[in-house]
């Protein structure tokens, strides 16, 4: 089983963060060309489902929980999980002085049959990513907050 842990602070307003964070659509920007589309496909209260699509033609679908007034999110992959048996991600929103400390957890297993990677590879290369993503998601949060 693989387990991530990954933060950054970003200086502006909560609201900002989250919202922002959590626009599904904008994911092509913020997470800096992996996904080339990011599509909504329903939303009832605080449950988004959505489709992904990677740079190399692979969809799946997701679906996110958004908490706001609790400041976290959980998402979950939905069909297809492979090379995963299961991936829960959680983003947990930490006011301090200086800003809010997005992180972001991830929980898997990888399926039985994916013989590519180990977990500890997998988990590098998910850590990798998502320091690279996390400063996009600094970077393009914090200059539209300065910019209201």
């Amino acid at each position: 089983m693989g387990h991530t842990v990954n933060s950054i602070v970003i200086s502006a307003p909560y609201s900002n963060v989250f919202d922002i964070s959590n626009d599904i659509p904008r994911w092509t920007e913020l997470f800096g060309g992996e996904y080339v589309k990011a599509e909504v496909l329903s939303q009832t209260g605080n449950r988004i489902e959505f489709r992904l699509t990677n740079n190399e033609g692979q969809s799946w679908t997701s679906f996110r929980l958004l908490y706001k007034e609790h400041k976290f999110a959980y998402a979950q992959k939905n069909e297809p999980t492979f090379p995963f048996k299961f991936m829960k991600i959680i983003w947990l929103y930490t006011e301090l002085p200086e800003g809010i400390k997005m992180t972001w957890i991830q929980d898997f297993e990888l399926h039985p049959d994916f013989k590519k990677m180990t977990d500890q590879q997998v988990c590098d290369a998910v850590n990798k990513h998502s320091i690279h993503n996390l400063d996009i998601f600094k970077k393009v949060i914090e200059r539209e907050a300065t910019c209201q």
